[in-house]
């Protein structure tokens, strides 16, 4: 990308004229995303670059980050750029191997920490999945959040499982998340059974993947998005794993798409194993997360 080179490049200007621009190749956010990306390539903290207006960039920082710009404006997303994403007030490294996190996988979370918090005193930590770990920001935040658990986190990609073991060791978590390649909970022994199953798995029918935003569609992990045609494909073959491995009473927790909830709902109904399943909706109202425990 071209910069004017009439004035002196300090860092407000750096951000005005990168928003300005951003915004013109069809950002969401070319404010934040510019600001991200200018920390990037200065290595400091978003929040420095505000007392920091008025100094001038140096030649080395001006050219990374026209780099990263001319990147962002082609399409390729911020996390995979800088290399991080924030979920649940931590930071996790993220590549283009993984889905970059979102904040809606955050009421996962939440929901898990909300039904151990109803089950009151247990009489042992909780055994934990965490199917289709990605980045392995659910396996960390359990890990975290409930003390003492145990976490067996799963994922088809080799290169996910990599990245997730990074974010568990960033996080101190290592020693209680056990971190398996494989297809949903098959590479877990037999002899395992969990209190709760989390998973945000593939929930896009092939309609919606096509009309997916350019820097998801072009730039994230295809298998770690898209189902199949009808975007249930999935959650179908992971109901009745996680059935067969749940303790009685225990609870499967999945992130949706609102396109499927009635789907989702009837293939828990069809298992047989389930008390009926509910729905909490995120910020939005939207359908977000379906809950079903397993009958005692």
């Amino acid at each position: 990308i071209s910069m004017p080179s009439d004035k002196q490049w300090t860092l407000g200007r750096l951000l005005t004229w990168t928003t300005d621009y951003l915004r013109q190749h069809g950002s969401e956010s070319p404010q934040l995303d510019a600001q991200l990306l200018l920390a990037h390539a200065c290595s400091c903290r978003r929040i420095e670059l505000f007392t920091a207006y008025h100094e001038v960039a140096s030649e080395a920082q001006r050219s990374q980050f026209r780099e990263l710009v001319r990147q962002r404006a082609a399409g390729m997303p911020v996390a995979y750029l800088t290399g991080a994403r924030e979920f649940y007030s931590l930071e996790f490294h993220v590549t283009p191997a993984v889905l970059i996190p979102r904040p809606e996988t955050e009421f996962v979370v939440v929901a898990l920490l909300d039904a151990i918090k109803a089950q009151g005193g247990r009489a042992a930590p909780p055994v934990i999945a965490d199917v289709g770990t990605g980045s392995g920001v659910l396996a960390v935040c359990a890990a975290r959040h409930v003390p003492e658990c145990r976490v067996w986190a799963t994922d088809l990609s080799a290169a996910a499982v990599a990245v997730a073991t990074e974010n568990c060791q960033r996080h101190g978590v290592l020693d209680r998340v056990t971190l398996c390649p494989g297809d949903l909970l098959e590479p877990v022994p037999a002899d395992v059974r969990f209190d709760f199953v989390l998973s945000n798995p593939p929930y896009v029918s092939e309609p919606e993947y096509a009309q997916l935003p350019r820097d998801v569609r072009d730039y994230e992990p295809r298998q770690a998005l898209l189902a199949g045609p009808t975007g249930a494909e999935v959650i179908e073959r992971l109901v009745p794993q996680a059935a067969d491995r749940l303790r009685y009473g225990g609870r499967l927790l999945l992130e949706i798409s609102p396109m499927i909830e009635r789907a989702v709902h009837q293939i828990i109904a069809r298992d047989g194993r389930f008390e009926p399943a509910t729905t909490t909706p995120d910020l939005a109202g939207h359908p977000r997360v379906v809950q079903a425990v397993i009958r005692s």
